[in-house]
């Protein structure tokens, strides 16, 4: 943990340290604005949430602003449902970018515009060649490209026939805008990019105004611009496109904020590619975006994850150049910690048999103090009901207990959390003589689990009062790929052939203490010895069902005694 901690107190990463220094010479004049540029095709993930944290966190460091903007150009994959779960994923991670929502759609007659300029200036022109003769005129990394057959239109022709491709008049993929820079160039990048393309969909905002639409590496610059944007940090993907940024806002002679790469976040055991959670979502290996095994911020949420927990995992692991893969260890390890402080403590039974106390008054019942939070005393205690007839778990007994079994056997006394000892003194079995019932006796004299003449015992066992119980279903949750990299198959496959096939566990006769019975969607608890667990969202008061979250072992601090030898 020590190491995690040392990460914590590290000094500026090297996007912090860049702002600090543009603060301290005065070159934005003392401003900062970030944003934070999704594109509403798909539901954000973990890799997005450190993004979001990053952007929103400068802002909020240094006295900025992070203005949310939607990227919405390409509208056969854009809609308005994955506009409102971006807000929401936001929101919930604890940011808010108060009267600052852009769309990319915003600016589409002032980008243009801009284009008209380029042409005027003989930076760009309409070209007549195929997405597949686009590619092949490009060239390869390797060999240089060559000018297309339009490359020389008259400024003229050009300006024309840019107007009849908004006016509607050519068919998709007959005609686009490319940006007249050097099919020479190294960066390939820069060999005469295309900036607008021809597309008849519907657009999730403009409807049907436009049948023209930028690409990206056009659209982000001048939307930057527009926003006077000071920092616009990007994923290290877009470095080798940092240059067409350039060129382009160099070109029109606008404002030019400076553009920042940094590591994307990968992920043991996990995919990250909006592709292929969709396909995920589509052929059902899940049960949506929100499915408790996905990365997405919402499954995450649904799982029982919580925002102060991403946020310090963002923080942890900190902001690099170079790419890496973290352990999903750590950020389980992130998510426990503040669970511990913070999730109240309740009693669970998964797999339930029945004890009889046949020593304790019949009919009677009385309530035992029980901790909420031994991490929090102010949480203070709650009363749970107890009577002579219990639920513990299965796993719990062992009619022939083997070595180094410490729980209840014939014979052997155990503790009974928060109340009392108790010793196991028969079997009920049924015609196949599996065990259906265990009698039992307690010691009065041991109530809060305590022995007034000092005997010890090796066990203490949760349990819930029968007659009390409230029935819940538990879903247990593994990985949903058994890989920690998935992309790695044998010939032919993908990385669907690495699906684990008991990500998904439902146990549907669990019995809670009755407390829960009061909890509401997305309510984070510990189930006593069994793990974290978080009120699912399609449960309802006559039929509650809870998520586990992570399990109580913490591999992290193993993992980094491992890596440390």
């Amino acid at each position: 943990m020590a190491d995690v901690q040392n990460n914590e107190q590290q000094r500026l990463d090297f996007v912090r340290q860049i702002v600090a220094d543009d603060i301290k010479t005065g070159k934005w004049d003392g401003r900062v604005i970030t944003r934070f540029p999704p594109e509403p095709n798909g539901y954000l993930h973990i890799g997005h949430a450190k993004s979001i944290c990053l952007n929103f966190g400068i802002a909020a460091e240094f006295g900025g602003k992070c203005n949310l903007r939607f990227d919405d150009t390409n509208p056969v994959k854009e809609e308005h449902e994955y506009v409102e779960s971006i807000k929401a994923d936001v929101r919930w991670l604890g940011w808010d970018w108060d009267d600052r929502l852009y769309f990319g759609s915003d600016y589409f007659e002032q980008m243009y515009a801009y284009a008209v300029d380029l042409i005027k200036k003989g930076k760009a022109y309409v070209c007549d060649l195929t997405a597949d003769e686009t590619r092949q005129y490009r060239g390869t990394l390797t060999e240089q490209g060559k000018n297309s057959p339009y490359r020389d239109r008259s400024i003229d022709e050009n300006l024309d026939l840019f107007e009849r491709m908004r006016a509607g008049e050519f068919p998709d993929g007959s005609k686009t805008l490319k940006a007249k820079i050097d099919m020479s160039h190294p960066n390939i990048n820069m060999r005469d990019p295309v900036m607008y393309r021809i597309l008849h969909a519907s657009h999730h905002r403009t409807g049907d105004n436009w049948c023209l639409y930028p690409m990206y590496d056009w659209a982000h610059g001048i939307e930057d611009s527009l926003e006077r944007v000071t920092h616009s940090v990007c994923t290290l993907e877009f470095e080798n496109h940092r240059p067409l940024y350039d060129w382009f806002l160099d070109e029109l002679g606008v404002y030019h904020p400076q553009q920042i790469e940094f590591a994307r976040l990968n992920l043991t055991g996990t995919v990250m590619s909006k592709r292929k959670l969709l396909r995920l979502v589509q052929e059902k290996h899940v049960s949506g975006w929100d499915d408790p095994r996905m990365p997405t911020i919402c499954g995450l949420r649904r799982r029982g994850y919580s925002p102060e927990s991403i946020r310090n995992f963002a923080k942890v692991i900190g902001v690099n150049k170079f790419n890496s893969t973290i352990d999903m260890a750590l950020l389980e390890h992130c998510l426990r910690e503040d669970l511990n402080r913070t999730s109240p403590r309740r009693m669970v039974v998964l797999d339930p048999i029945k004890v009889v106390i046949t020593n304790y008054p019949a009919g009677q019942t009385e309530y035992i103090d029980a901790i909420n939070n031994p991490e929090d005393q102010s949480a203070g205690v709650r009363k749970v009901p107890f009577s002579g007839e219990l639920y513990i778990e299965r796993e719990d007994f062992m009619e022939e207990p083997v070595k180094k079994f410490f729980r209840l056997a014939p014979g052997r006394e155990v503790r009974l959390r928060y109340a009392y000892f108790m010793t196991c003194t028969d079997i009920v079995k049924d015609s196949n003589g599996n065990i259906t019932q265990l009698h039992c006796t307690y010691d009065p004299a041991t109530k809060g689990g305590d022995s007034p003449d000092g005997r010890k015992v090796k066990a203490t066992l949760h349990w819930v009062s029968a007659a009390h119980a409230v029935d819940t279903e538990v879903r247990m949750y593994e990985n949903l790929l058994t890989k920690d990299n998935p992309d790695e198959t044998e010939e032919g496959q993908d990385f669907t052939a690495n699906l684990n096939l008991d990500s998904l566990k439902v146990l549907p006769n669990c019995k809670a203490e009755p407390s829960l019975a009061e909890a509401e969607p997305l309510d984070r608890f510990q189930f006593e010895r069994m793990g974290y667990f978080c009120t699912d969202l399609a449960g309802t008061k006559e039929k509650l069902i809870f998520n586990r979250t992570v399990g109580l072992k913490d591999t992290w601090a193993k993992i980094q005694q491992k890596e440390q030898k």
